[in-house]
């Protein structure tokens, strides 16, 4: 399906140079088209492009460009773009209103690197959605080209030679992608084991295919280059012999480097050519669009240009505006200097659109411009406290006082009733009678959290790991430098929560223990989360939930998978992705529930609230914020309370109701200094001045802000930066 108006460029080589032709679609069946012929020296041109195939040879290991390189990629770009378009087209290039371009071209133009001509201010694949589109003169059978299905199937193929942990992750991405968006496809996921064999067999069952793992290009005789399998490489023969009767996918992803040797990372003069040799066999084979690479990519940046681009396209944009898109973002996140933007080629129509777009309103909060961070699952509850117990009744039966393990049990009733005092008391009588009962101690410093008293929870927790440490207990060592972790993260110290969260992961690895691992990897997904990494907080997730899930037999693993399971959901909340969010909070309620767990749904009912605050259902947003608050009310959880307050009182912000507002951020502000939570004062400071400045209280904004901007020169410089800047706005004002 065509979706917009589009420009076909048509390009034919002859002995003296080119004959081109530039027309809307509309006009490209009209009785008369105009041509020019341009004077092209092809010896000239060659040479162009092996200078700008050593310009992208100038990377470091993380394929950034030497900082010469660019401007010569830039120089040469410009040659190519004057030297191979006419006057003509170049103007009606640069004045063209219209995205999608389909370049039309001879086979012996494809080494030509026409994604990357620079037209003084910027390349072609990034002014336009760009496709090859390739005329070739190989005698095969016609094609059968296969009907988009309503209902498309998808393959996706990772790491099939088990040499690529990245390419495998890809694919679990992507896989996840695709189930939380479009619930009518169907996804099949395959990885290592896969041989030539299971290739030939079920390519034609599917519609889109997406292959992560190596490519072999064979130089002395390129019909065996191809992906490598299990068993050897399905090569270009092995596509070209599959037989005309058979339908391919419409769409293959090959996100593979064109040759799995390192001395292979960098393209070669004739890159664009080779790249083309797999490209030609599905293209020649009936697939009616092939996304390739020319070079080897860097994992992390493979994976985010994959999921940028399935993230349009599943969306209901074309394929090429989906690939121009993902250059784009690629370049914003790592910068132009990062070539990887220049990785991928798309043969086929770029207009087409193989999803039918899903209306979705766009979210927006234009009311209030500060908002906490939403809750994520993090404190330890009377579900965590039930799996300590457990864990430890299973691996470290107390030896000098087994009645302890009795009486620590009886703290559950005391967590799930809210008595942090009672549990206090509880554990430490327990500690002072046997300081190597190390399961008191966690139980102990989270009643301490929890009451809002974190220099003696931290404190805890250090005892938890000296303790740990003087037992050669590592997986009681481990889970205490995760809650160390968490203690400084709640408290904004960045750099030491990291630190500890590092410590928690590595010490888990060496010992094997998958459950502290799972746990340190969700709460560092969570670090990334507050520093706006969501891509690296999904990715930690994807592992940590693909650890719990395998083991989800065991109640302590099934708890972390709805750990997960919500916190996957914050990310896609940060996405503007709400469906996806609800659903992913959805399978975290169920999972609880399933536990009897029904005290753990607290944050579950504020971030609830927050997917309807986005679609301005307000009512419905403070009826799931009050079932969440009473939850934290009936535990005394008086620091899930002092975000309470904050998020109750931005709602009656957007809710226009100042009053109601005003006392949910002071509610918020003095439960915050009675327990000291340093980043929830801040927040209601900022707030109660963003209220003030709304009813025209210049001083009481100024009281706040000063008094928000104190704490954030400690914990967030960002924010203190903004603060900054609002307060002089706000003695200045611009008229």
């Amino acid at each position: 399906m065509q979706k917009e108006k589009a420009l076909i460029l048509e390009i034919f080589r002859q002995d003296s140079g080119l004959k081109m032709g530039l027309f809307e679609a509309d006009d490209f069946v009209s009785t008369l088209r105009h041509y020019a012929n341009v004077h092209v020296l092809f010896t000239e041109i060659d040479s162009l492009c092996s200078e700008l195939a050593v310009a992208l040879n100038k990377v470091d290991r993380n394929g950034n460009l030497d900082p010469d390189a660019l401007k010569q990629l830039t120089k040469v770009g410009s040659l190519l773009w004057s030297h191979l378009f006419s006057r003509q087209i170049k103007e009606k290039l640069k004045n063209s209103g219209i995205f999608d371009l389909v370049l039309s071209i001879d086979e012996e133009l494809v080494n030509i690197p026409w994604e990357l001509l620079y037209d003084g201010t910027n390349f072609l694949c990034l002014n336009f959605n760009l496709g090859r589109v390739v005329r070739t003169k190989s005698e095969n059978s016609p094609v059968q080209y296969r009907s988009f299905s309503s209902a498309p199937k998808m393959l996706i193929l990772a790491n099939p030679t088990n040499d690529l942990k990245s390419a495998y992750i890809e694919g679990l991405n992507i896989k996840n992608q695709f189930e939380r968006k479009r619930n009518n496809v169907r996804i099949d996921f395959k990885s290592t084991l896969i041989n030539r064999l299971y290739v030939k067999k079920n390519l034609q069952d599917y519609d889109i295919m997406h292959f992560a793992g190596h490519c072999e290009y064979e130089e002395s005789n390129p019909s065996a280059s191809g992906w490598v399998l299990s068993d050897g490489r399905f090569t270009v023969q092995d596509i070209l012999g599959i037989g005309p009767d058979v339908q391919l996918p419409s769409l293959i992803f090959s996100n593979a480097c064109h040759s799995a040797f390192p001395g292979a990372s960098l393209p070669e003069a004739d890159y664009q050519k080779k790249a083309y040799s797999l490209a030609a066999a599905f293209l020649l084979s009936g697939v009616r669009h092939y996304i390739g690479t020319i070079r080897r990519i860097e994992d992390t940046a493979s994976l985010s240009f994959a999921q940028e681009f399935y993230s349009h396209l599943v969306f209901g944009k074309p394929i090429g505006e989906s690939l121009r898109l993902a250059r784009i973002k690629l370049i914003k996140d790592r910068g132009i200097m990062s070539i990887h933007w220049a990785s991928h080629l798309l043969y086929g129509n770029p207009g087409f659109v193989f999803f039918k777009s899903q209306a979705k309103a766009e979210p927006k909060r234009p009311k209030i411009t500060f908002r906490l961070p939403k809750k994520v699952i993090g404190a330890v509850s009377a579900g965590f406290l039930l799996i300590f117990l457990g864990v430890f009744l299973y691996f470290w039966l107390p030896s000098k006082n087994p009645n302890n393990y009795f009486l620590l049990a009886q703290s559950k009733k005391m967590f799930s009733v809210g008595d942090n005092k009672g549990v206090i008391a509880l554990g430490n009588k327990i500690t002072s009678k046997d300081p190597d009962f190390l399961a008191a101690y966690p139980v102990l410093a989270e009643a301490y959290q929890r009451s809002g008293d974190r220099e003696n929870a931290l404190k805890y927790y250090f005892e938890y790991a000296r303790f740990s440490e003087k037992k050669n207990d590592k997986r009681h060592l481990a889970a205490s430098f995760t809650e160390i972790g968490w203690n400084y993260h709640l408290q904004g110290e960045y750099a030491k929560a990291f630190e500890y969260y590092d410590k928690a992961i590595n010490l888990s690895r060496q010992n094997k223990d998958k459950l502290n691992e799972a746990r340190a990897l969700r709460k560092l997904a969570v670090w990334y989360i507050d520093k706006k990494n969501d891509d690296k907080a999904l990715e930690l997730l994807t592992k940590s939930s693909e650890i719990n899930r395998s083991r989800q037999h065991a109640y302590e693993h099934k708890y972390n998978l709805a750990c997960d399971y919500f916190d996957m959901g914050l990310v896609f909340i940060n996405k503007n992705d709400y469906e996806s969010a609800k659903e992913f909070y959805d399978k975290s309620r169920r999972l609880f529930e399933k536990l009897k767990l029904k005290n753990e749904l607290n944050d579950y009912y504020f971030n609830l609230g927050e997917i309807y605050v986005a679609q301005k259902q307000f009512q419905k947003a403070l009826d799931s914020y009050m079932q969440g608050l009473k939850i934290d009310e009936r535990q005394n959880n008086k620091v899930g309370l002092a975000c309470d307050y904050n998020m109750i009182g931005e709602l009656y912000v957007e809710m226009d109701n100042w009053s109601e507002a005003e006392k949910y951020f002071m509610r918020s502000s003095n439960m915050s200094k009675e327990i000291n939570a340093r980043p929830e004062l801040a927040g209601a400071y900022y707030n109660l001045g963003l209220l003030y400045k709304k009813m025209g209280k210049k001083n009481k904004v100024r009281e706040y802000w000063r008094q928000a901007q104190e704490i954030y020169k400690a914990i967030d410089e960002s924010m203190y930066q903004e603060i900054k800047k609002e307060l002089l706005a706000l003695n200045n004002p611009v008229y």
